[in-house]
C-alpha cells in the first residue's frame, strides 16, 4: 500500500555515528536503481550527501529527503535544483550524535516552524521549485518525548506555511513513553499518531509498517 518508497543507507536515528560516503553510495544506488526499474513506484533517497543524491537520482531517484533541510551540504540544493527533483526539508538541531542535547526551544512548534520558513526560502533561493517542498517537522530528532507530543498536537503552525507536510512518528521513543512497548512493538501506536497528525493537516507519512497505517488512515 505505499505511494513511496524511501531508500536511506545512514542512520539518523539519536546517537548514531556517521557514514563513510563511499559506503552509503555502495548501499543505496543499486537498491534504487532495481527499485526504479522493477517496482514501478517513485523512490525517494534519504541522505544529507549531495554526491548520493546526486548518484540516486541518476538511478531513477524521483526525490531527495534530507535530514539536514540542505544544511550538511553545501551542494545539495544544487543538486536538487537542477535534477528538478522533490526535496523533503526535515527540521533537526546539531547532528545525530549531539541531537539529544540540543533540545532546547522557546517554544518547539513555533521554533520549528519558523526555522523551516527559513529554509523552505533558502530552497526557493538556490532555484528549487515551491511545488516540490515538503516540510517534515523531524518528530524525535532533537526533541524530547514532550516536545514530540506538542508538535503532533500543534502541527497547524508548520501546515500554516502553505507546503505538504510529512511525518515521520513511526516507532519513535514518544510513542514508547506513552505506551511502554518497546520499539518493534510500537505498530499500533505508530498509526494512532499517523491519524492524530493526519486530522491536524499531515499529508505524508513515514512508517515501517505501511498497512497498519493505511488502515488507520483509510478510517
Amino acid at each position: 500500500g505505499a505511494d513511496v518508497l524511501d531508500v536511506g543507507g545512514e542512520s539518523t536515528r539519536p546517537g548514531a555515528g556517521a557514514v563513510a560516503e563511499a559506503e552509503e553510495r555502495r548501499r543505496v544506488v543499486p537498491v534504487i536503481r532495481r527499485l526504479a526499474a522493477e517496482v514501478g513506484l517513485p523512490v525517494s533517497v534519504d541522505t544529507r550527501r549531495a554526491v548520493v543524491a546526486a548518484e540516486a537520482l541518476a538511478a531513477g531517484a524521483e526525490i531527495v529527503n534530507d535530514v539536514s533541510a540542505l544544511t550538511f551540504d553545501p551542494a545539495m540544493a544544487g543538486v536538487v535544483s537542477t535534477a528538478g527533483a522533490g526535496v523533503v526539508l526535515m527540521h533537526m538541531s546539531g547532528t545525530p550524535e549531539t541531537m539529544d542535547a540540543a533540545a532546547t526551544y522557546a517554544d518547539v512548534a513555533q521554533d520549528v516552524a519558523a526555522e523551516l520558513a527559513l529554509r523552505r526560502d533558502a530552497a526557493l533561493a538556490a532555484g528549487i521549485a515551491r511545488d516540490t517542498i515538503v516540510l517534515d517537522p523531524g518528530i524525535g530528532f532533537a526533541k524530547t518525548v514532550e516536545q514530540s507530543f506538542s508538535l503532533v498536537n500543534r502541527l497547524a503552525s508548520l501546515v500554516a506555511l502553505g507546503q505538504p507536510v510529512l511525518v515521520g512518528p513511526s516507532r519513535k521513543r514518544f510513542l514508547g513513553a506513552a505506551t511502554g512497548r518497546p520499539v518493534h512493538e510500537r505498530d499500533a501506536a505508530t498509526a494512532a499518531a499517523c491519524v492524530a497528525l493526519r486530522l491536524r493537516g499531515a499529508r505524508l507519512f513515514r512508517v515501517h509498517d505501511v498497512r497498519a497505517a493505511r488502515e488507520a488512515l483509510a478510517v
